[in-house]
């Protein structure tokens, strides 16, 4: 019985929509290699995880020397060096005031453990997120996740959470303007907050960019004025970088574009070059607001992880991976504008640094989505040799997230065949 068999078998599967047909044998840099020999080039890095590349050699290593040393301890039992090396770090990089972090395994622990830590510092009990959003798939991360495909058979979720309107100028029913959409956004937040809360509300949570939304972008003034809002009426912001962080979208951390500083910040997916850990970090007044028995995971800061994670953090800012994916991603953003002037299945090409999108219409007057030939483009990629993601909340924007260690040419390459494919896809009218 071959792999792909067995997880036919064995494996919970039936909440894909497919698995991609590659049995992945081993990786390194921006290329995976299936089971058969056939080399890859890897534009979605495991959903935006191995922003340092596949086995990077110094995250690597930094993983083996702990383990040689030491793999469990329960770090909120015992004290461990990486742990408070790694917080130490995260302290001197994030934005702000941010002091104090908490490490748990995966994002949705994180968000987790920020909306909790909300609550007993504040005393409120309410959220507000916005449509279109996604925080995770567990009951408290789905609840503030504004993506009914996401929800479906999940219900009841937690009451006491309220959405507001996303700033995505290309959908936005207050049209295409950006610097309009930020306004009116902003003041449809505090209308949320004033007429669809009972005004106890503990934090808003936002993506600074949004992943599985499809690859939205805030307008410049947006996050400005929310902050102004959220100051007013005594409301925190989270912000959840757990896909967008680590370098993606040509900074360290997303929200660093918007010039705002979040009182609390989870960290995910790409802290660690693809070890299971998740940060989430306060302010310490924020931070110390717990008491003893009020929140804890068994494995959260495992030492193996967050050694991983400070070798990962060491060699993003030694090789400047942030200012390399801003240059690659100024470089390939330019090339797919270029493209969708002369694709009308193209509605709009999107994106900071190496977080990019391509929203694929199938009537570019209606913006119908075009999701059945989003799914064909994906198709036609990896059967050319170049794996891409497909997301957006109608399905239909193609997801372009390599590591920020990709070759220029590897770049190009990928971007000649996510090119290929919408042309000759497109042009027999799949949509």
């Amino acid at each position: 019985m071959d792999t792909r068999e067995k997880y036919d078998r064995y494996v919970m599967t039936s909440f894909t929509a497919g698995i991609e047909p590659v049995v992945v044998a081993s990786a390194e840099g921006a290329r995976v290699v299936d089971a058969d020999g056939r080399s890859y080039i890897d534009c979605f890095a495991g959903i935006s995880v191995v922003n340092a590349g596949h086995g990077a050699a110094d995250v690597r290593q930094a993983a083996k020397d702990q383990i040689d040393r030491l793999i469990h301890c329960s770090s909120y039992s015992y004290y461990a060096q990486p742990v408070a090396n790694l917080a130490e770090r995260l302290a001197e990089v994030t934005p702000g005031r941010l002091q104090k972090t908490f490490f748990a395994n995966s994002g949705a622990e994180g968000i987790e453990a920020a909306m909790r830590l909300a609550k007993v510092y504040t005393g409120k009990q309410e959220f507000i997120a916005l449509e279109r959003s996604f925080h995770g798939r567990t009951l408290g991360t789905l609840s503030i996740t504004g993506n009914q495909s996401r929800k479906t058979r999940g219900g009841a979720y937690a009451s006491g959470v309220a959405f507001a309107p996303t700033p995505y100028p290309y959908r936005s029913l207050f049209g295409p303007d950006p610097e309009t959409v930020a306004e009116r956004a902003a003041q449809a937040l505090e209308e949320v907050i004033r007429f669809h809360t009972s005004g106890n509300v503990a934090a808003f949570i936002i993506e600074p960019v949004m992943g599985e939304g499809g690859i939205i972008v805030p307008p410049a003034s947006y996050l400005p004025r929310v902050k102004a809002i959220l100051d007013r009426y005594d409301i925190l912001l989270i912000a959840d970088e757990v896909q967008c962080g680590f370098g993606r979208t040509g900074k360290l951390f997303a929200i660093e574009h918007f010039g705002v500083e979040p009182d609390i910040m989870v960290m995910a997916k790409g802290i660690a070059d693809g070890f299971p850990l998740s940060a989430t970090i306060a302010r310490a007044e924020i931070a110390d607001s717990f008491r003893p028995g009020e929140h804890l995971s068994t494995f959260g800061g495992n030492p193996v992880s967050c050694a991983a994670g400070l070798a990962n953090l060491e060699f993003m800012l030694r090789e400047d991976l942030p200012g390399q994916a801003a240059q690659k991603g100024a470089h390939a953003l330019a090339r797919l504008n270029t493209l969708a002037e002369r694709l009308p299945a193209i509605g709009e090409a999107r994106g900071l640094g190496l977080m990019l999108g391509v929203e694929l219409v199938s009537d570019r007057a209606t913006r119908a989505p075009a999701a059945a030939l989003a799914r064909e483009v994906r198709r036609y990629c990896r059967e050319h040799g170049v794996l891409v993601g497909v997301g957006g909340s109608e399905g239909n924007v193609v997801r372009i997230q390599p590591p920020l260690v990709i070759a220029q040419t590897e770049l190009d390459e990928a971007l000649d065949v996510i090119g290929a494919a919408v042309e000759s896809l497109s042009a027999a009218q799949v949509g």
